[in-house]
């Protein structure tokens, strides 16, 4: 029997643990006559090319991993399969399936079989049963149609821990694109949103496994590891343990330069944990927390416990070290959080100055205690995926509009790192607030058209809008742009909004070439401009950048 198992990726870079986690689970219970293999692909390919890249291989089953990102695409491919191969049994599963599974059975009839809950042993067993032509009735986790009704099962969450993935096969597939790794399943919390804590609690998986995992894929030309852990610090001791591992491995086991990834509860922190992080080398850690809000009502709402206090110290001693990029994730739509509230948790999430604060929107994913218990959340969202919010009792569709349009300007001017001084310096000249600020700025871009913009017409059109606001001087504003640039473009190159022709600039850089302690290195690209508002020549060397905030340091000279 010839099985592929089929990962369609939003992103190229993106790799995906699912289709080889089901590949081991049927090499570890299933028959040995049976041959699979893994195909990734992404949905960016058209849907004929995805499909001749299946159809070529003739197989007798496929088995898709489904996610809210590739769902659609998969349910189009469907048709184009069958209709080439009208034997093949089709098999789906993944969280977009798994807590939905009767009704996709009815509404898809292309689908022969979904498997709710974990996969490796189900679908081992599922096929097989297929080959030997017995009922899939009694198999954990399997939902199939009898006399054309579906039956469905429960979500299928075993006691031990899944077989190891990583393969020959997986490396030789992996080609540097970021890596993941998984060293415990569930989450501690129920958070109504989520379906992390749906099924059972937290597994540990052996650390010593994880240990070799972190070695493995560190070695294997990536330069991301991000962990899948859902919360990786629930378990304190052991995420010291892991943490002490990496950093008494680096730049010897594990090489220079590797960066790994965890998402925090930012709460569950202790002095110990923040005291081990702060040896870290600096960019050999990066960490995600996912605070949603700072309202109490709305996280008492989602069943989210946090001490809101020290979740806000602890963000701030993270930062401090210096050494670890920082990001934090608010969600807009959730309950008892209005266009006031969100704008003050925004607000207090930006005084912390993470180094990303992702502005992110509300999804009623299948499963999740908000899309099922709809009279205790009330909320209109997109009937297609991703099933995002679109208006709730507390924020209108205008309230939406305002927020995507912040989310925008927030990516493009916070997020990208490339704007950071020119907003320090708006913010302290205007005393608008970072959310007030975002919101003008991105309403502004919107009506202007953005969508292809490039970056040096972005800095023209943000000179022109910041230039307006009572408060702010035209030149020191240029000058801050000016930093901006040169600490984050290799190229040195001011866009033509921001050059001034000065025949005093070429002096000055021949002035700094012609003395020993500033004249750049042989090879070494050097940016410079003229400050106008310091009087000062400003310069960069682009050698290394700084492995947290990815900025070239800038120097200065008088003139």
């Amino acid at each position: 029997m010839n099985v592929l198992l089929c990962m369609l990726n939003s992103k190229y870079i993106h790799s995906s643990l699912a289709p080889w986690y089901l590949l081991a689970g049927i090499e570890a219970y299933g028959h040995e006559s049976i041959s699979a293999e893994v195909i990734e692909g992404t949905v960016n390919m058209t849907l004929q090319d995805a499909a001749d890249k299946l159809i070529a291989k003739n197989p007798s089953v496929i088995g898709f991993c489904c996610y809210i990102w590739n769902i659609a695409y998969i349910k189009k491919l469907l048709l184009i399969i069958k209709n080439a191969l009208p034997e093949v049994v089709i098999i789906l599963g993944g969280p977009e399936v798994s807590f939905n599974a009767g009704e996709v059975l009815n509404s898809e009839p292309l689908a022969d079989y979904i498997i709710s809950g974990e996969g490796e042993m189900p679908l081992a067993l599922l096929l097989d049963a297929l080959k030997t032509g017995h009922s899939a009735a009694d198999i954990p986790g399997v939902c199939y149609r009898a006399n054309g009704e579906p039956v469905a099962a429960l979500p299928y969450c075993p006691a031990e821990a899944p077989p190891n993935p990583y393969t020959k096969a997986y490396f030789e597939t992996l080609s540097g694109r970021i890596a993941y790794l998984e060293t415990s399943r569930g989450c501690p919390f129920s958070c109504a949103f989520c379906l992390s804590g749906r099924i059972g609690g937290v597994r540990f998986f052996d650390v010593e496994r994880a240990k070799r995992d972190i070695v493995l894929l560190a070695n294997s030309g990536t330069q991301t590891v991000k962990f899948v852990d859902r919360t990786f610090n629930v378990n304190k001791k052991r995420a010291q343990e892991i943490f002490s591992f990496i950093i008494d491995s680096y730049g010897q086991a594990i090489p220079k330069g590797i960066c790994f990834h965890f998402e925090l509860a930012g709460d569950l922190l202790d002095d110990e944990t923040l005291a081990l992080i702060s040896k870290a080398p600096a960019g050999a850690m990066q960490f995600e927390i996912g605070l949603q809000s700072f309202n109490p009502k709305t996280l008492d709402s989602i069943n989210r416990k946090t001490d809101i206090g020290l979740l806000k110290r602890n963000i701030r001693r993270l930062i401090s070290f210096g050494s670890a990029h920082v990001h934090i994730d608010l969600i807009a739509g959730l309950p008892q959080e209005d266009i006031k509230s969100f704008a003050e948790s925004f607000n207090t999430a930006y005084a912390l100055q993470p180094h990303m604060l992702q502005l992110g929107f509300l999804k009623l994913l299948h499963g999740a205690s908000m899309r099922e218990q709809a009279e205790l959340f009330p909320c209109r969202y997109s009937e297609e995926p991703p099933y995002e919010v679109i208006q709730t009792p507390w924020l209108s569709v205008n309230d939406f509009k305002k927020l995507h349009d912040a989310e925008d300007a927030l990516e493009r001017l916070y997020n990208s790192g490339r704007f950071r001084r020119t907003l320090r310096y708006v913010l302290g000249q205007t005393g608008l607030t970072p959310f007030e600020l975002f919101v003008r700025t991105g309403s502004f871009a919107a009506k202007k058209g953005t969508e292809c913009i490039s970056l040096d017409h972005f800095t023209a059109l943000i000179l022109e809008y910041f230039a307006s606001y009572s408060g702010i001087d035209k030149m020191a504003l240029r000058d801050a742009l000016v930093c901006d640039r040169l600490a984050t473009n290799s190229t040195g190159r001011l866009p033509p909004a921001l050059q001034v022709k000065d025949p005093g600039l070429k002096k000055a850089v021949q002035s700094l070439a012609l003395n020993e302690a500033t004249r750049p290195a042989d090879g070494i690209n050097r940016g410079c401009a003229i400050l106008y508002s310091e009087n000062v020549l400003v310069y960069a060397d682009y050698t290394a950048k700084d492995p947290v905030s990815g900025e070239y340091e800038l120097k200065k000279q008088a003139i």
